[in-house]
């Protein structure tokens, strides 16, 4: 088994890419199967690998285990492997490979273990240190376990991450000093009003993330504050926390120009503020100045509201600049992370290696077996028939030794040149037991 990551963040692909490759959360089984399909498909083995996927506004990634074998010259062609991984990609989101392939990393062995233990520790992330993703990360290995995608090797991978993370976060300051995308969102609202206090805050969305941006916002005493969601009762249970208001989704275009700040994030496929909705929305306000925030991937707010004067469109990528703030405070805890997940990699590279040989054991122990039985068999035959017992014990003995030391003997007879030298090495070491 090779392990693989494929993916795309924040760092090698902009939001209109990273939109048309995220996975919907109520899909990512279904992507899950889909890929190990792929994969038997699309490897020479034949077999159906092991797969997860993890979609957040920041990344997609898809995590493999793929039985690769070896070319005529006895080298493992990886490159085959990460090549069909990154074909899958564009092929269940039907983009161009083309296109979408110099935008994604391609990790194969140590390196797709080390990338998820800086993953899951938030090291990886737009904010250093944040702790949502090693919850998202949770939730793709329930997803992938769900339909069967977790085997041997990515439920070991997995499990070792989750704890790599929790170490990380327990021993070092990672989370000290960082500014998260709520807090960032807050900063950036006050650079178009003075500050928050004595605007009205729409929120479109009642998930974590809008639960973390409300909780910033309401800090700041703004003069309203509302949940838009599809489901009321979701909206009336997060405005209540804030002594908000409630609204429906349905009635966003005769509300929005009621309000100065708006966040959204929602899980919407398609967008959920279109220019028309906003240009009415300007109109009644006169021109009054309005910030937007979308923080959804795929995209809430249509990209030509930005163009429109008087509106302020911002999304999760241009918070970049604001979270990586006090980003020198954090130097020394990052290094002590890294220190750590190098050693958990080379502990867990050391587990692969290990399986590697499992078959052969197996296969010496079944061997052996049969060895076992078939002399033990034919003692108790002798014994059956009189025989003296210390001549079967040295019949056994002989016979058991025999067949052992055959395959050894047969290898070094068969051999020649630096194979034969090899064996003339090796033999004796493998032979050589405790006395």
């Amino acid at each position: 088994m090779h392990l693989l990551a494929v993916g795309l963040n924040h760092t090698t692909a902009p939001i209109s890419l990273r939109e048309q490759v995220a996975f919907p959360a109520d899909q990512i089984g279904q992507a899950v199967t889909a890929a190990r399909a792929w994969f038997s498909d699309n490897t020479s083995s034949g077999r159906t690998d092991e797969a997860a996927i993890l979609s957040t506004c920041n990344r997609t990634e898809l995590y493999a285990a793929s039985d690769i074998s070896a070319g005529p010259d006895g080298a493992v062609d990886i490159n085959t492997a990460i090549d069909s991984t990154a074909h899958f990609l564009a092929h269940y989101h039907k983009l161009s490979y083309a296109d979408l392939r110099p935008h994604l990393y391609t990790l194969p062995h140590d390196h797709a273990a080390r990338h998820a233990f800086r993953v899951a520790s938030g090291l990886d992330s737009m904010v250093l240190g944040e702790p949502q993703i090693l919850g998202q990360m949770k939730d793709a290995v329930r997803h992938a376990e769900a339909v069967g995608g977790l085997g041997t090797y990515l439920h070991q991978l997995f499990q070792r991450t989750f704890a790599v993370a929790k170490e990380v976060r327990t021993t070092t300051k990672i989370g000290a000093h960082s500014v998260s995308m709520a807090a960032a969102a807050v900063r950036m609202s006050e650079r178009i009003f003075d500050a928050v206090a004595g605007q009205n805050v729409l929120f479109i969305g009642a998930g974590e993330m809008i639960e973390l941006c409300a909780t910033h916002f309401a800090a700041q005493n703004p003069k309203t504050l509302t949940v838009a969601s599809r489901t009321l009762e979701r909206a009336e249970i997060l405005a209540h926390r804030f002594s908000g208001q409630a609204l429906r989704m349905a009635d966003l275009p005769s509300e929005l120009g009621n309000y100065d700040i708006i966040v959204s994030c929602t899980s919407s496929q398609l967008p959920i503020i279109g220019l028309g909705m906003v240009e009415r929305a300007v109109k009644a306000r006169r021109h009054k100045p309005m910030f937007m925030l979308d923080l959804a991937v795929p995209r809430d707010i249509e990209s030509e509201v930005g163009r429109l004067d008087d509106i302020f469109l911002y999304t999760v990528d241009d918070l970049a600049s604001v979270v990586q703030t006090g980003m020198e405070n954090r130097q020394a805890a990052v290094s002590q992370a890294e220190a750590i997940i190098e050693t958990r990699v080379q502990s867990f590279m050391h587990w692969i290696d290990s399986r590697a040989v499992v078959p052969v054991i197996q296969d010496l122990h079944e061997s052996s077996e049969l060895m076992r039985l078939f002399e033990l068999e034919r003692a108790r035959k002798m014994l059956a028939k009189g025989e003296n017992i210390d001549i079967v014990l040295e019949a056994l003995s002989k016979g058991m030794a025999a067949k052992f030391l055959h395959g050894p003997q047969q290898a070094l007879h068969n051999a020649q040149g630096d194979e034969r030298a090899r064996l003339a090495i090796l033999l004796p070491q493998l032979f050589r037991g405790k006395r």
